[in-house]
């Protein structure tokens, strides 16, 4: 099941979703916008809507982890919640707040992996963790500049739909 922590992140879940032919499913969070800690107004429940996720594998989508609270609260909703695995997806890890709670909250089983691009700079420690997965964009970004060098238009190499079609095609002929 893929799901979206927030509303924001709802399009990438779905179309994600969409995609691998699962269920998707999302967070609402709901602040106290009367109270501001540390600069935020402090989430006061985690709503969730979607299927049961009993005994399922999720796989949590978003563009950013910046400290990381948000995808690791959504990780112990989802394991609070029965989610048999649960494998955070995300752009840009940049885990501003150091590796520590990732590592405390892996340890107690409330996520499984967390997978991130390697678009911006990971730590070695980082890359250390057997917890994290990197996904190599390299073959994606130098499409992307060999389209804008010949100078074709670029939307072809921005839709990954194909690409994860080949893939889940060649997956499923596999275990046939």
């Amino acid at each position: 099941m893929a799901i979206s922590p927030d509303e924001g992140a709802m399009g990438r879940a779905v179309y994600f979703a969409n995609n691998l032919g699962i269920d998707m499913g999302m967070f609402y969070k709901r602040r106290d916008y009367s109270t501001v800690v540390n600069g935020k107004n402090p989430i006061v429940a985690h709503e969730f809507l979607g299927a049961n996720i009993k005994g399922k594998t999720v796989i949590i989508i978003d563009d950013m982890i910046s400290s990381g609270e948000s995808m690791l609260d959504t990780a112990k909703e989802l394991k609070d919640r029965g989610a048999k695995n649960v494998v955070v997806c995300c752009t840009f890890g940049l885990f501003t707040d150091g590796l520590e709670k990732f590592d405390d909250f892996n340890s107690q089983g409330y996520f499984d992996y967390v997978i991130t691009t390697n678009l911006n700079y990971r730590s070695p420690e980082l890359l250390k963790k057997s917890w994290y997965i990197e996904a190599d964009m390299s073959k994606f970004t130098a499409a992307i500049i060999n389209t804008l060098n010949h100078d074709v238009p670029i939307g072809n190499s921005l839709s990954p739909t194909e690409k994860i079609q080949t893939l889940l095609k060649k997956h499923k002929e596999q275990f046939e």
